[in-house]
This record gives structure tokens, C-alpha cells and sequence, in this order.
């Protein structure tokens, strides 16, 4: 098979899985398996016209929307820019592409650096890999924060009317915050995980996202119990969000580098949780890997 494009999408294939991708954003629009199941959610925006967006250069929301750079206020939109965005196709093959974000005069007006941002999306077998690779082009060192915001489809093709549940591949009960006016409240929570395991509800959803900003580890299962189930494996990704939006029929499974601001604290960019500050000249790579049932 062979990569196909037009102005609008690109898609990759082998004998397991198909990807379209937009280059608006550089947006996963579909993610589908051999006999036609799409595991990824529609965009409908009745509920949430997101699918698969890259954060960049900030995840989550600033105070007043505003970062704070080298002493200086930038408005900044919650996520960022780049997923507002139109990337180049950079280079594709029949079971791969990669989309370039290169920094503009419009970028600088907001954060004022050269960079180069490329998301890649590869397929083997039935693994999804999606990787945003992050290039300093400045002379001076760059903040900025990185993340995924897939979400699949809840229930799962195939689990209807099944529980679903989220599994930690470390068994661990990590500590839970939640946000207050659209930043971090610090205050930790109680884990919703016993031994590693989640039984979602849609409930769970009521006060926004649940964010466990360490210890969820470097791999989980989302699955339907008694069927369908999707392994991930997270690289450099060390932060992990779950959320949905007005009981939509969607999990957004969410690990990130990079959180939004704390309550109460400075607009200034390096000072967020978990933010990235990259050497002049240098690449810094994030990535997840998706399995999706044979």
C-alpha cells in the first residue's frame, strides 16, 4: 500500500490498521482497524470538536491567558498555538508521516522563539506511534510545554454496554489533582485507582479533568471488560490527564510534559509544572505508542 494525499488529509495503511491525518494541527482525524472499526472520536461538536490535537508550547491554560517570557506577557490561548495550525507534510511512505511546524513572524508575536515542531505519525502491525520532536532554533533557551490530547471512543467498538476501565501497567495508586478556574489546584486528592485499576463513570468527569501529574508510570490499558482493549506506552510524557466533556461518548486519555499553571501562582512560563527548558541547538523527542486489538 501506499501513502495517499490531497489538500486536506493524508493517510497511511498496512494490513491492520489505517491513520488520517490533518495537516491542520497536525490532527489525527480517524484511526481504524481492518474491518472498518474507527477507535478514535468523530469531533462532533455538539459534544467536543477536538480529536486528537498537539499541545504546544503550552498544555493547559495560563493565568488570564497570558505567559509571562523572558519578563515579558505574551497572550497565549489554553493548549497553546499548534493546534490551531497548519503544518507542512514534510515526508510520507506508505506506514508513515511526518508534519512540520516551523516558527513564523505570527508565532513570534506570541512566543518568541525559532523552533521547529514535527509530529510523525507511524503504523506497525497494530501499533499507532505518534511522536512530536521539539528543535531549539534559538540562541537562548527555550520553556515550553509538550502533550497529547487523543480521544477514543467510549464505549470502545465492540463494549457496548460493558464497564470500561483503565489499568496501570505499575499497579500504582497515584495522587489526584483537578483544576479551579481552568489551573491547577495543588491540593492532592485521593487516587481513584485501587491497585492499579480505574472502573470509569461518567461522573468521575463532573469537576473537569482528573490530572495525576506523577506516579500513573509509562504505560496503561484501556479496555471494555470481557472485550476490546488499547495498550499504551508513553515516552518522555511523565504527566497523564483523563477527561471528557458534557458525558460525550469519549475518553480523552491525555499524558503530557508540561501542565497548566497552579492557582495563585506567576503567569511566567518556566515556572509551570513540569515545563521543559531546552539548550540552545538541541532536540528533545516525546512520544506514544497505541496498540489497538488484532
Amino acid at each position: 500500500m501506499s501513502a495517499a494525499s490531497d489538500d486536506t488529509m493524508t493517510r497511511i495503511a498496512n494490513d491492520r490498521i489505517s491513520v488520517e491525518i490533518s495537516p491542520l494541527g497536525a490532527e489525527m482525524q480517524s484511526l481504524k482497524t481492518a474491518d472498518g472499526r474507527n477507535f478514535l472520536w468523530n469531533g462532533d461538536a455538539a459534544f467536543w470538536a477536538g480529536r486528537s490535537p498537539i499541545l504546544f508550547p503550552i498544555v493547559g491554560k495560563a493565568p488570564s491567558d497570558t505567559v509571562m517570557i523572558e519578563g515579558k506577557p505574551y497572550p497565549m490561548a489554553q493548549h497553546g498555538f499548534a493546534r490551531r495550525s497548519t503544518f507542512a507534510l514534510a515526508a510520507s511512505d506508505e506506514t508513515s508521516c511526518r508534519f512540520e511546524l516551523a516558527s513564523s513572524d505570527t508565532t513570534r508575536s506570541v512566543y518568541p522563539f525559532d523552533f521547529r515542531l514535527a509530529v510523525t505519525h507511524s503504523i506497525d502491525g497494530s501499533k499507532l506511534t505518534i511522536s512530536a520532536e521539539v528543535e531549539n532554533r534559538s540562541d537562548r533557551p527555550m520553556p515550553f510545554g509538550l502533550g497529547f490530547h487523543t480521544a477514543f471512543l467510549w464505549p470502545l467498538p465492540g463494549g457496548e454496554g460493558q464497564a470500561h476501565t483503565i489499568v496501570l501497567d505499575n499497579g500504582g495508586e497515584p495522587a489526584m489533582t483537578r483544576l479551579s478556574g481552568g489551573l491547577i489546584d495543588p491540593t492532592p486528592l485521593a487516587s481513584p485507582f485501587t491497585s492499579g485499576k480505574l472502573t470509569l463513570s461518567h461522573d468521575m468527569f463532573d469537576e473537569d479533568a482528573m490530572i495525576f501529574a506523577e506516579g500513573a508510570g509509562t504505560g496503561l490499558t484501556y479496555a471494555a471488560e470481557g472485550g476490546p482493549e488499547l495498550k499504551f506506552s508513553f515516552d518522555n510524557l511523565p504527566n497523564l490527564a483523563l477527561w471528557q466533556k458534557l458525558n460525550g461518548p469519549f475518553l480523552c486519555i491525555e499524558p503530557w510534559h508540561g501542565t497548566a499553571a497552579q492557582n495563585g501562582t506567576s503567569a511566567d512560563l518556566e515556572s509551570r509544572p513540569y515545563t521543559v527548558t531546552l539548550p540552545a541547538g538541541q532536540t528533545a523527542r516525546f512520544a506514544f505508542t497505541a496498540e489497538l486489538p488484532g
